[in-house]
């Protein structure tokens, strides 16, 4: 096994690289604006001058997908029983409260801070190390913070979509706030400084992984009704990251894609399996 500081300098490289890569993807599939002035409302509106290459990302992101993630995604939904999955989802959620605490604090939230220290230190106690959410049954209220939001906060602009493959959509600015997040998280500092070098990775790849599961049936409901699946996804992650930089206070969205706000939900983690309920995480 590698030191902690050796990993974390291979992740940074690894990160370089892939950042050049895509740089150098996007460069030539940058979408030319068009000159009719409807079409470059709607093009200035739905922020995606990368959409060639994000597309094509979006297509290689389904077949990985189509021919791994989902049928096993389906095969664990169908075997493990609910309550065993609400646990893994309580736990990863668990994990993430330190990373909501600090964001909170970074945004000037007191309160939402407060309550996620709150439900950290109660689920931790009464919730068997977060296996299990008694904070929720006591009324402390859930949030979910990142550094893409606090840089929203802080006043830096929403910056160009970009779909990652198995990472899913983002832009710039909260992929970025991605990395911090993952390099920040106190789990996957006290991994990297104790030999434990995959369980960061692993954790990662557990949380897609839920997220998939537990959401089978609204993905294929969502695509199945969307005229352009790529365009519907894009704009309902927008909504969604606009309403959590606002907290909730509606923002408007001038984008044909989004003709209801039925899926507004579908990018926050999931409280219950999505034959349960119908918003998604």
């Amino acid at each position: 096994m590698f030191e902690g500081n050796e990993t974390l300098d291979r992740f940074k490289k690894f990160g370089r690289i892939c950042a050049a890569a895509v740089v150098l993807a996007t460069v030539s599939a940058c979408a030319t604006p068009p000159s009719d002035p409807e079409a470059l409302k709607a093009y200035e509106n739905a922020n995606d001058p990368l959409e060639p290459f994000n597309r094509a990302m979006f297509g290689l992101h389904n077949t990985i997908d189509m021919i791994a993630i989902k049928p096993t995604a389906a095969t664990y939904d169908a075997v493990v029983p609910v309550f065993v999955q609400d646990m893994v989802s309580n736990f990863l959620t668990h994990l993430k409260q330190p990373i909501v605490f600090a964001n909170s604090l970074l945004q000037g939230n007191v309160q939402a801070a407060g309550d996620t220290l709150g439900r950290f230190m109660f689920n931790t106690i009464a919730g068997v190390g977060g296996l299990f959410d008694p904070a929720s049954g006591a009324g402390i209220q859930k949030h979910d913070e990142d550094f893409g939001q606090t840089l929203a906060v802080w006043g830096v602009p929403e910056t160009p979509y970009l779909f990652i493959p198995l990472f899913g959509p983002t832009t710039v600015r909260d992929g970025a706030g991605s990395l911090v997040d993952y390099y920040a998280d106190p789990f996957n500092r006290w991994a990297w400084n104790t030999d434990r070098d995959g369980l960061p990775l692993g954790r990662s790849a557990a949380e897609g992984f839920n997220f998939r599961a537990r959401n089978l049936k609204k993905l294929d409901e969502l695509e199945k009704t969307s005229l352009d699946f790529y365009a519907t996804i894009r704009s309902i992650y927008r909504q969604q990251r606009r309403d959590a930089v606002h907290n909730g206070v509606p923002q408007e969205l001038d984008d044909p894609y989004l003709a209801d706000d039925s899926n507004e939900n579908l990018f926050d983690d999931p409280a219950s399996p999505d034959k349960d309920q119908v918003s998604m995480n």
